[in-house]
């Protein structure tokens, strides 16, 4: 997955992507609340706890709560039945790390962004971490069928 970029201002889209959202936001989504796990908790916990909640990538969190990055619990799955991860290794072992450089700083999506600006970021990403404008606290994860899910409800 790539690493969001920082935006200042609104990202271009087309006049469309704004009337098929009609100005709503990523609180609009009702998104449920966050569901995220320490670097150190044990994989089988971490499988156990993402399929209870149905989710295919938790974001994983060091003992400061800063965001390091996320585990795609169905190649961690994939690796734990193919016998190359121990149900006692550390959920940090299997992670995707953030890339955190000045060539690719973080776009931040957070309940304010705008609905079109969080389809273009998941155009070239699997999903998006929402947090507040600090990136301080882990909200929500959105998805493509989170905006699907949306326009259909609404009857866009």
């Amino acid at each position: 997955m790539a690493t969001a970029i920082a935006v200042n201002g609104q990202a271009s889209s087309s006049a469309s992507t704004y009337d098929k959202y009609r100005g709503a936001v990523v609180e609009d989504l009702q998104l449920p609340p966050a569901f995220a796990l320490p670097a150190d908790e044990a994989i089988s916990r971490a499988i156990e706890m993402a399929y209870e909640r149905d989710f295919s990538h938790i974001p994983v969190l060091d003992k400061n709560r800063k965001l390091l990055g996320y585990i795609d619990v169905a190649a961690l799955k994939s690796k734990w039945e193919a016998g190359k991860a121990n149900p006692d290794d550390k959920v940090s072992q299997y992670m995707t790390k953030f890339k955190r450089t000045a060539s690719t700083p973080y776009t931040i999506i957070t309940p304010s962004t705008p609905l079109a600006e969080l389809e273009e970021f998941l155009k070239h990403n699997i999903f998006a971490i929402v947090t507040d404008w600090d990136r301080k606290f882990v909200l929500g994860v959105a998805t493509s069928q989170d905006l699907d899910n949306f326009v259909s409800r609404r009857g866009f």
